[in-house]
């Protein structure tokens, strides 16, 4: 992507910035998992995994039948940079707990979020550790 008006364009979309939050809260999942998750049909979400995966956003490895989709981490750090320059809250691209309010539901979402991000955090350090 040569401009950060083409993420925009990209991002645009509500379905898709639905699929990365969804990559990033159960990692990684196919199309029919995505389609009963969103509420939207396999060939939408289909079209827009390869619009997100042209972009390099997602990523996926045929394995026989199963086609998993998962985040391309080092691309969204690449436009997470981007974003951060737009962001006055000093928040560095976490998401704000204000923007979610202050009703439980609200924090609920927000621990969820938090606790989803801890798991992939640990599963990585994982990763590392079996791979010395």
């Amino acid at each position: 992507m040569e401009r950060p008006a083409d993420l925009f364009k990209i991002l645009s979309v509500e379905s898709r910035v639905k699929i990365i939050e969804l990559l990033k809260c159960k990692g990684e999942m196919c199309v029919y998992e995505m389609s009963d998750k969103l509420g939207i049909t396999q060939a939408a979400v289909s079209q827009h995994l390869r619009i997100l995966k042209s972009a390099g956003l997602v990523e996926s490895t045929r394995q026989g039948y199963w086609i998993p989709y998962s985040l391309n981490e080092a691309m969204l750090e690449k436009y997470r940079n981007v974003m951060n320059k737009l962001c006055s809250c000093g928040c560095k691209g976490v998401v704000c707990p204000p923007l979610l309010g202050d009703t439980k539901k609200g924090l609920k979402e927000y621990k969820e979020q938090l606790e989803n991000e801890l798991k992939l955090v640990s599963k990585k350090l994982n990763d590392i550790d079996n791979n010395k």
